[in-house]
């Protein structure tokens, strides 16, 4: 893989990461621990933030897919960058729209939102933490490359 295609995937990926832990892993849990932030209030802020969060993700993907495919990459770093992209694919196509499907209802005033967590949030949860740990693992796959 050349230097310059590894080099630009490899920092893309630590931003992408970046992005992720701090979104998802820091300011979505810490919103709803704020004075005076309600469910609705909380959701609907999550709703923008998590919406431009993927739009960026999405770029971010791209611009490391391509850099990978005109990189001559070895078989571990293109299995890992599309294991990336497979997961931010499930969360946009599968998950995210079955959460806005709830977060429409609890802002309709249709559910309080204040009940137990719905399965699609805990799937999403688990696909952001595999989502973080392969893009580590490509991240310190592109820096040996």
């Amino acid at each position: 893989m050349s230097a310059a295609a590894a080099a630009t995937a490899g920092a893309v990926t630590f931003v992408w990461l970046g992005m992720v832990l701090g979104i998802s892993f820091l300011e979505a849990p810490l919103k709803f621990r704020a004075p005076g932030v309600t469910v609705p209030i909380g959701l609907g802020i999550g709703r923008l933030v998590f919406r431009a969060l993927n739009a960026v993700e999405a770029v971010l993907a791209c611009v490391v897919v391509v850099a990978v495919a005109a990189g001559d990459a070895p078989a571990r770093v293109l299995g890992l960058t599309a294991g990336a992209a497979a997961v931010l694919l499930a969360q946009l196509a599968a998950v995210r729209p079955r959460l806005n499907r709830r977060s429409d209802r609890v802002l309709a005033g249709q559910d309080s939102g204040e009940g137990q967590r719905s399965r699609a949030h805990l799937v999403y949860v688990a696909l952001e933490a595999a989502k973080a740990a392969v893009l580590v693992a490509l991240g310190v796959c592109l820096l040996t490359v």
